[in-house]
């Protein structure tokens, strides 16, 4: 049996989705972010949440509009999902030194990015402060997704074929292979 340590509380729930999280007024007056602590915490309605420090530029940008989109990253966005992370948007324009594509958002005002596979236009129902990091518990009012990504004649969305990227401790890593489908233990043959 492997030796085990204890270590104080920590948040090692690893790995999470690197996404970038997308807000502001238009695309004008827009600011992107990178997140990790984001996920889903309702199927109908379908509601997510992200955890945002009050000290990021984005954060009163969110608050006021009560909107953000979470766009989903992958390996060719991988620099830009990092710079976004460590560069503030009070002190540059993160979409030209990205060269990423604002495109106005459909069901939000703050714009999605073009180059991601799947953007999720969220509408904040509450703000829930928990420390370093205040929740933004939202509903999904929007999904945009890749019509590349969409099989013609089955209408699925092949998600894992899009080279999305997640966040371990640390370091960003691209997601492995495919070892099977919700249910594949106790399918019937």
């Amino acid at each position: 049996m492997a030796k085990k340590q204890n270590w104080k509380p920590g948040t090692m729930i690893y790995p999470l989705p690197a996404v970038i999280v997308t807000s502001g007024s238009d695309v004008e007056h827009s600011n992107m972010l990178t997140v990790s602590w984001t996920g889903t915490i309702c199927t109908n309605p379908a509601m997510c949440y992200i955890s945002v420090r009050p000290e990021r530029h984005s954060y009163p940008m969110i608050k006021e509009t009560m909107q953000f989109t979470i766009n989903l990253t992958t390996e060719a966005m991988a620099r830009a999902t990092d710079f976004v992370g460590v560069k503030s948007g009070k002190d540059i324009d993160k979409w030209k030194e990205t060269g990423l594509t604002p495109a106005p958002g459909v069901a939000v005002c703050c714009p999605y990015i073009e180059e991601s596979p799947l953007s999720i236009e969220c509408r904040v129902k509450s703000i829930m402060p928990l420390g370093s990091h205040d929740m933004f518990i939202a509903e999904v009012v929007n999904v945009i997704a890749d019509e590349s990504l969409i099989d013609e004649e089955t209408g699925a969305f092949d998600l894992g074929s899009a080279g999305l990227i997640n966040y371990s401790h640390g370091n960003y890593y691209r997601q492995g292979e495919h070892i099977g489908r919700f249910g594949w233990t106790v399918k019937k043959k």
